[in-house]
């Protein structure tokens, strides 16, 4: 069958009011979107299931709320078809730890979300207690990377150290010296097979950048992430159907690994 049928997972992904400062209020109105629209766009593209996290909880840069933002999360989510929840945490807010321990335990709370450079600290200082919170609650973690406060190289340490938890680096080509390798690096230089990449990234349209990640690291090690509603998910969707790659490889990326990293009961 053409790929266009596979019922796709994106795990990246969030719902809710973009702020930040210095952008065009148009701009920021076209990065808005309610769960109801992100899911609308989804089926447009034949994404069966978002797991997104709440733009309250990173935005404003520095400003946002996550306890607010994560108890949104919980009742919107938990009440919109096709949507599954990250839970965010934010070391410099302590209480979203015991927040997300509780959270956790929701089945439509499948990970955990952090975001350095939204919320203002170094990984290199934080990552410990975030993974070994995260390896208590075998969580998969889903983080921003590569500008300063998250550089891809620097979750190695502790994700070798833990390989309970599953890391997925978003925005494969991302990185803050222009560099478009940082992701895929990264994932090489790990001991176990527990590190992942997610194609969320505005660089994920450049020609032969997706195939070359897929080359470098495998297919079982990418994911097909949107960053939806900052990029238009069918879009997105539209760079992996057309990728030259062979179908069983965007099988992988847009659907099978995802049940496997997040142990999905969804049938096939």
């Amino acid at each position: 069958m053409s790929t266009e049928q596979i019922p796709a997972i994106d795990v990246h992904a969030h719902y809710g009011r973009y702020s930040r400062q210095g952008v065009d209020p148009k701009i920021e109105e076209f990065m808005t979107a309610s769960a109801e629209l992100v899911v609308r766009r989804a089926r447009l593209a034949n994404i069966e299931w978002t797991i997104a996290s709440p733009l309250k909880a990173l935005l404003p840069r520095l400003e946002g709320n996550p306890i607010g933002g994560n108890e949104e999360a919980a009742a919107t989510i938990d009440n919109t078809e096709g949507m599954l929840q990250y839970v965010v945490v934010d070391p410099l807010t302590p209480a979203t730890y015991d927040q997300a321990a509780e959270m956790l335990q929701k089945p439509k709370c499948v990970g955990i979300k952090i975001h350095p450079e939204e919320h203002g600290y170094p990984i290199v200082e934080h990552g410990r207690k975030i993974f070994e919170f995260a390896a208590r609650h075998r969580a998969v973690v889903l983080t921003h990377s590569s500008e300063q406060n998250s550089q891809a190289d620097d979750f190695v340490p502790f994700i070798n150290d833990y390989p309970e938890v599953k890391l997925i680096l978003a925005h494969i080509g991302h990185g803050w010296d222009g560099d478009v390798s940082h992701q895929i690096r990264a994932i090489q230089r790990c001991r176990h097979e527990n590190v992942f990449a997610d194609t969320s990234s505005a660089r994920s349209i450049t020609p032969g950048l997706i195939e070359w990640a897929v080359k470098e690291v495998g297919p079982e090690r990418i994911l097909f992430g949107t960053d939806t509603p900052l990029y238009h998910a069918p879009m997105q969707r539209s760079r992996i159907d057309y990728a030259d790659l062979s179908d069983s490889d965007k099988r992988l990326i847009l659907r099978d690994n995802a049940i496997r990293v997040f142990n999905l009961n969804l049938g096939s």
